[in-house]
């Protein structure tokens, strides 16, 4: 008998199974349970057996019966393999080539993941490239392009084949998993230039006198004017009857015993005896593609620069931002964000004092001005940048991601500096120089601000010998290897370049995401492109300087509107006039509670001179009416107060200026 359910056999009949432990109780009393001597009539036992077969199945049926519920599950389970593989994606790497030289080469940091169909097709493939290509680099150049194999050959064919190309059969035949699989894309142009010169390349074909006597053309002997070596020997040749020696174009022909004689360097020089150029023929220079062409103009000057990129201003059309100056940030990010807000428009700034009062006066320059040196006051202190004072950097912060803070922060410089307010004065010159396209990086330690970084940087510089500096190698090995910097050093000299490329990681590398949203802010009204063309004029603006305003150039600055000559009025203005050149230099001196910082924003509602230069030219003004002085910042207009003594003159300039903040209170 065997069990019905596991099919295992048995001798005799059992309750349960010892193989599954199923209960055999439904086979007592059957033909496997009896055998074939359980008792009764012959003819009832015929007709029992008869009964049994027809109701239980035999062994081999129950196996048959198993085999086939096992194929069928398999078949479930294999049923959508085919539909997945059509609707499976792949992914490679897209690259892109240019011309330097005379040649195609890749560009580095260009490569990029493409999602694609095993099936695509080298025009399809081409087309998506370029999408790809262009969505992730802005500066990419106009098109058509090609489509290039790694060894600058043009994609039509499978390599090695007539089949057109796929990029399953290519993968068949490079034997390469697809993501290992790099493809290129290069501008027809610059793809034809490179066939172009690599086709008028000469060719110099090197042959014996044997080998050139099959040839059957006369033979040209040519000498050039002069050498750089000594004069070589000439080659006597005698023409064979019924044959004549050939030269083809381009070809050398010695003879065999010279080619024993003569050195190798003898030969050498031969074959490469100088070109003599005619005097009267042009030289014509050819520049390399990627060579930074454009030569920065040195005629042009800061303000012309600014004045340039400010003509794309509408002043017909205003963008209003309501400024609390209890919180200068928070307005200005709501009218950056705002949905109407445009760099191409002039700004409209309405100031509101701690009471929630908008101050009076219509804004001409002087409240935007003002709002401008505000702003990038309180961008300094933003934690979207790190740093010692002065040589702030960016770091990545995720809050900041969110509410894409970097991109608007490189948007407020750019529109602060060509609507004619201040420059940030406060990021760092390598900063700086990586913004303009500049490859100067001298960063030291000081710029690092965590103290643990610093430390263990300081230790490297100030490792004696390689022992020591391969422990503190060992030492603080998980901070220099997340950096890329961990090595085997062999010179005590290499802790110097250990050092400087951590600190261009710590300070570019590690944020290049956030420094890239940074650059597109800064690129409205093609600020950044005007920084990457005059770098030298714009990297001032954004660094922080050491020049500090002085008195002598605010006197130079304001020019006085005097009464006419002779005048009563006239004397005293010119005393006033006196009495404003000290103040200025006390201020310088410090000694007075206001800076000369101070006078400039009362008179023009900005703390540094603007790039941009100042328009109306400042003028100085007097009263006789008033005891204290007012401004007109929209004018660039400080009007003195005509006083008796300097003493009295001092003391109402320094509460006058104190106590002005706010527009029509000054």
């Amino acid at each position: 008998m065997f069990c019905p359910f596991c099919g295992v056999h048995f001798g005799a009949f059992v309750p349960f199974c010892a193989s599954c432990g199923r209960s055999l109780e439904l086979l007592r009393g059957t033909e496997q349970a009896g055998g074939s001597d359980a008792p009764g009539p012959s003819g009832l036992h015929s007709a029992g057996i008869s009964k049994q077969k027809n109701t239980n199945p035999t062994y081999k049926q129950f196996l048959d019966y198993r085999n086939s519920k096992s194929k069928e599950r398999q078949s479930f389970t294999h049923s959508k393999v085919p539909f997945k593989q059509q609707c499976k994606t792949v992914q490679i790497n897209i690259g892109l080539m240019s011309r330097q030289g005379y040649d195609l080469k890749a560009v580095r940091g260009k490569t990029l993941p493409l999602n694609t169909n095993p099936e695509i097709t080298a025009q399809d493939l081409l087309k998506r490239a370029a999408i790809k290509m262009a969505t992730f680099n802005k500066d990419l150049g106009e098109g058509p392009y090609v489509l290039l194999y790694p060894d600058c050959t043009k994609v039509v064919n499978v390599p090695g084949t007539e089949r057109p190309f796929t990029l399953e059969e290519y993968k068949k035949e490079i034997g390469k998993n697809y993501s290992r699989i790099t493809l290129f894309i290069c501008s027809e142009r610059h793809f034809e230039g490179a066939d172009d010169t690599s086709d008028s390349d000469c060719e110099v074909v090197i042959t014996s006198k044997s080998t050139a006597e099959f040839y059957h053309a006369d033979t040209v002997v040519f000498e050039p004017q002069d050498y750089s070596t000594p004069d070589p020997k000439h080659i006597e040749t005698e023409e064979a009857p019924g044959h004549s020696s050939t030269l083809q174009p381009g070809q050398v022909v010695t003879s065999d015993m010279e080619d024993l004689v003569k050195s190798p360097y003898s030969q050498y020089t031969e074959l490469c005896a100088p070109c003599i150029e005619e005097e009267d023929e042009d030289v014509v220079e050819v520049a390399s593609p990627n060579a930074h062409t454009s030569v920065e103009d040195t005629n042009i000057t800061l303000s012309d620069i600014i004045g340039n990129l400010s003509h794309d201003i509408d002043h017909d059309r205003v963008s209003r931002f309501n400024i609390s100056r209890a919180n200068v940030w928070d307005g200005a990010v709501r009218g950056f964000k705002r949905s109407s807000y445009s760099e191409t428009c002039d700004m409209l700034v309405n100031f509101t004092d701690d009471a929630g009062v908008f101050e009076e006066g219509l804004d001409a320059g002087g409240p935007k001005r003002e709002f401008l040196s505000l702003l990038m006051k309180h961008l300094r202190d933003r934690p979207i940048f790190d740093g010692p004072e002065g040589h702030r950097f960016l770091v990545y912060n995720a809050n900041a991601v969110r509410e894409d803070a970097y991109y608007i922060a490189g948007k407020m410089i750019a529109v602060s500096v060509v609507h004619g307010g201040p420059g940030p004065h406060f990021l760092s010159e390598n900063l700086v120089h990586y913004l303009a396209g500049q490859t100067l990086f001298r960063a030291t330690v000081a710029s690092i601000t965590e103290d643990e970084t610093r430390k263990a940087l300081q230790e490297l510089e100030n490792s004696t010998s390689v022992d020591v500096l391969r422990e503190c190698l060992m030492k603080h090995s998980t901070m220099l290897q997340t950096a890329g910097c961990l090595r085997h050093i062999s010179k005590i000299e290499e802790k110097k370049d250990i050092v400087s490329d951590y600190l261009r990681w710590y300070i570019i590398d590690r944020n290049s995401s956030v420094l890239d949203r940074f650059k597109d802010g800064l690129s409205a009204l093609h600020f950044l492109d005007a920084l990457q063309q005059h770098p030298t004029l714009l990297c001032p603006v954004l660094c922080h300087t050491e020049k500090q305003l002085t008195g002598l150039e605010l006197e130079r600055l304001f020019k006085p509107d005097f009464s006419p000559s002779g005048s009563n009025r006239r004397l005293l203005e010119g005393q006033t006039v006196g009495y404003w050149a000290d103040y200025l230099l006390d201020c310088e001196e410090g000694q007075s509670p206001v800076t000369l910082e101070d006078v400039l924003m009362f008179a023009t509602g900005l703390t540094s001179l603007p790039p941009s230069g100042l328009d109306p030219l400042p003028r100085l003004q007097f009263l006789d009416n008033s005891m204290y002085p007012m401004a007109n910042t929209c004018l660039n207009t400080i009007k003195l107060p005509l006083l008796e003594s300097y003493t009295l003159f001092k003391s109402q300039m320094d509460f006058g200026i104190q106590n002005s903040p706010g527009f029509g209170c000054s």
